[in-house]
């Protein structure tokens, strides 16, 4: 049934064949006509298996292949082995995909397979709950037919899937999703949509807990401290009672420092986009800079202001004096005394740099990444001690990402650190209008 015939063979049959024909011509006299004769039988014969195959192939519904004769028996059961072939293949190609379904439709996300021209492919049930997709009716849909958000359009044609997108579900207002569309495969993509509405709504009660618990204490703080001064101006001299109240006044201090930088962070987070048409001066912000930390350093360290002459850029002033005066004060609160705190603000490639550096003690590795954390504290003692509060770099960290920018910290133990941002060149003024798409 599954032999296969070479070429000798195949030839071998031929030349019998005419030798045959040739014999019997000699035996009737007439080779020409019987060589004429046998060549037109053995094409009518050939055209006849060729006619069954083509009958097969395209009209019979049996899966065996006719009985072929002959050089044809070859031809038939090869084309049968190929059929199993990939029938085989397509079996296991069929598992496969049962298997990639089964797996998508395990995912607690929404999943949604789109081709080259962002048509759906396909998507898992959680699609069609979250998105409003009706399988296999979408089929062949373009997404962003479906899914009509003037965020979503503007995500599709930038192409720039680096940053997840959050918009409200087509199928509910008041439920939020985080939207990720991720290439693979030859122009193919994948689209993930999250449901983030409960990691919204706790981050949400996270901030006015945090805003309503720091408001509602700078009321008894205020009293608390009124009441400690007014104990402290009573107090006769050599009272053991001074070094109590002066600790106790100590940490009021602390704790109502504590709550107004909470304050601050909840106002960073909350606040709105950043107006560009607000031009913060770096010079007469240097000088502010200078005055605090003369302030604070008290004389007792050896401070450098280097600040480049109209250079100036646009944001939020408040916040970013914030952000500078943080990484200032924390300069001269860890270094020893005596020691020396270099500030700048110039031009690089890459727009305006403003940098703190110090001769303090440095970091260790292992801190520098966290040391943005909220309350993270390097030695808690040590921190305590010189009024720390834990908030400074978190608060920090919120207003340069409200300016497109983040902290980079380099240090080294026993020889310094250095806290630097760069404010991008489309937020230097003179710079970002004519980067303003026309």
């Amino acid at each position: 049934m599954f032999d296969s015939y070479s070429g000798y063979r195949l030839l071998s049959r031929l030349i019998t064949y005419l030798v045959l024909c040739f014999i019997l011509g000699l035996l009737l006299g007439e080779v020409i006509w019987v060589l004429l004769v046998g060549t037109v039988v053995l094409l009518f014969w050939h055209y006849r298996q060729l006619s069954r195959l083509n009958f097969w192939l395209w009209r019979d519904r049996r899966l065996t292949p006719p009985n072929g004769r002959g050089s044809w028996e070859g031809v038939f059961n090869g084309i049968y082995r190929l059929q199993g072939k990939n029938r085989k293949r397509v079996s296991q190609l069929a598992f496969l995909l049962s298997r990639f379904r089964q797996g998508a439709e395990a995912l607690p996300d929404a999943a949604v397979v789109l081709d080259s021209e962002h048509n759906i492919v396909w998507c898992n049930k959680l699609a069609q709950l979250l998105l409003g997709l009706v399988w296999p009716l979408d089929s062949g849909q373009r997404i962003d037919n479906l899914l009509r958000h003037p965020d979503f359009s503007n995500y599709l044609k930038k192409a720039d899937y680096q940053e997840p997108l959050e918009l409200a579900s087509p199928m509910s207002e008041g439920r939020i999703l985080e939207i990720r569309i991720m290439g693979y495969g030859t122009g193919q993509f994948l689209l993930i949509a999250r449901d983030i509405t409960r990691v919204r709504q706790l981050e949400g009660m996270r901030k006015d807990f945090v805003a309503n618990v720091s408001h509602e204490l700078k009321t008894p703080l205020t009293v608390l401290q009124g009441y400690l001064e007014m104990m402290q101006g009573m107090a006769e001299p050599g009272s053991p009672n001074i070094r109590a109240m002066e600790q106790m006044q100590q940490q009021t201090n602390r704790m109502r420092s504590m709550v107004e930088q909470l304050l601050v962070l909840s106002r960073i987070e909350d606040s709105a986009e950043l107006n560009l048409d607000n031009t913060i001066n770096m010079n007469h912000m240097f000088e502010v800079l200078k005055e605090e930390a003369n302030a604070l350093s008290q004389g007792e360290y050896s401070l450098s202001f280097d600040c480049e002459a109209d250079y100036h850029l646009y944001g939020n002033e408040i916040e970013l004096r914030s952000a500078c005066s943080n990484l200032i004060s924390n300069a001269i609160r860890y270094t020893e005394l005596g020691g020396s705190i270099a500030v700048s603000w110039k031009r690089v490639a890459a727009g305006g740099l403003f940098s703190v550096t110090d001769s303090g003690d440095g970091i260790a590795p292992q801190h520098i990444g966290r040391l943005t954390e909220r309350f993270y504290r390097v030695d808690s003692a040590r921190t305590r001690q010189r009024g720390g509060t834990g908030l400074g770099l978190a608060i920090t960290k919120h207003a340069l990402s409200n300016h497109q920018s983040e902290l980079m910290i380099e240090s080294e133990l026993g020889t310094g650190s250095t806290f630097s941002f760069v404010i991008p060149t489309n937020l230097i003024e003179g710079t970002h209008q004519s980067q303003l798409p026309m």
